[in-house]
């Protein structure tokens, strides 16, 4: 199965749309006085409409994007007085198969890719707590639902929300979830940047021309961010993607936060080379101190709750490196460097540039 850039992901291809009307008409009633006795004689006229995927009295007109809409024809019901319901869907492909969701959707419970709804002006109803808590745009996500851990969303809360469309990354509640609304899982990974993300979910939601616009600022600022550092930074010049625990120290590729994204993608430096393999295959590797000699590059881009810029440079290990040695490290903490969403790569790659281009040590500067 492939995406929508001839990729290993999904594509989005509406295959139908339905419209459902309902009518009502009010019964007659009719009585009739015999010259014997009162007889009461009541006439009901009723008939119901179809719904779904619709049977006949259907007239079928051509929707958006060359989706066939069905309408179904005027009947009577037996609902109270004369109203008018509608309910516009399409089929999309995913990876759980061809599933239906509504064309326009409302109420979406997303446990990812709020990076790439905000842009195209969607807002969902509920997120987890840790997309919530993301520096980069929780400030629109204020009104939005707990719907608990990321990777364990509570079922019920979901409920509760009454969402109409849910996307997530994680299938292992795919089944759960989908009896509740209908369920988009786009698995992480599948989609390696802002530009496949954002047509991506343009797409799906029909907002094209959304995603179209905010693209073109998103290239414009990465342009002028690459640009500064270009002027600053040797194009030889080598890169590590580091992430530092009381215990162990981790690498990553272009595709796994940490700033992967922000320096292998949108300033296209790269990794050493003996290790840029390894690197950009698997997106991370454990190291052991004896490994950092290898797998250090002329700048590090450090995370780490647990220590500071002067704790590294404290440290024999760490102090003989030659990017210490030459003031190219920056150390930020995991709550600012673990996104790797649309927005919050573009503010990384323009931080990470006026580092680069202002040359000193830097240290994660956020509150």
């Amino acid at each position: 199965m492939t995406n929508v850039f001839g990729q290993s992901m999904v594509p989005i291809e509406v295959v139908h749309s339905t419209i459902i009307r309902r009518k009502t008409e009010r019964t007659a009633i009719g009585r009739v006085i015999g010259w014997l006795a009162p007889a009461i004689l009541m006439v009901a006229l009723t008939a119901c409409s179809s719904i779904g995927n619709g049977t006949s009295n259907r007239n079928v007109t051509q929707g958006a994007e060359g989706a066939s809409i069905s309408r179904a024809a005027p009947t009577a019901a037996t609902v109270s007085p004369v109203a008018e319901q509608r309910t516009e869907v399409k089929t999309v492909k995913t990876m759980n198969g061809d599933i239906r969701i509504p064309l326009q959707p409302q109420r979406i419970v997303a446990e990812e890719y709020l990076g790439s709804l905000i842009p195209l002006g969607v807002i969902p109803v509920g997120a987890p707590s840790l997309i919530l808590k993301n520096i980069y745009f929780k400030e629109a996500l204020q009104k939005v639902a707990d719907t608990g851990d990321y990777g364990k969303m509570n079922l019920e809360k979901i409920a509760q929300l009454n969402p109409d469309l849910i996307l997530s990354s994680n299938s292992d509640n795919y089944v759960q979830l989908s009896k509740i609304a209908p369920t988009v899982i786009v698995p992480y990974g599948e989609l390696k940047n802002a530009h496949e993300e954002l047509t991506y979910f343009g797409q799906l939601l029909g907002k094209q021309k959304e995603a179209a616009a905010w693209l073109i600022d998103y290239d414009r600022r990465i342009a002028l961010a690459k640009a500064r550092v270009d002027k600053a930074v040797p194009p030889e010049a080598t890169f590590s993607i580091l992430e530092v625990t009381e215990k162990t120290i981790y690498t990553y590729g272009n595709n796994f936060g940490r700033g992967g994204q922000p320096v292998y993608q949108s300033l296209g430096r790269k990794p050493p080379a003996k290790v840029a393999s390894t690197i950009m295959e698997k997106q991370w590797a454990e190291l052991s101190p004896e490994m950092m000699v290898e797998y250090a590059g002329d700048y590090l881009v450090i995370t780490s709750n647990s220590k500071t810029l002067e704790d590294f440079q404290k440290d024999p290990l760490w102090n003989s490196l030659p990017a210490f040695k030459n003031n190219h490290v920056y150390v930020w903490k995991e709550e600012h460097s673990w996104y790797y969403d649309p927005i919050a790569v573009l503010s990384q790659t323009e931080e990470l540039a006026n580092w680069l281009v202002e040359g000193t040590t830097r240290r994660y500067l956020g509150k």
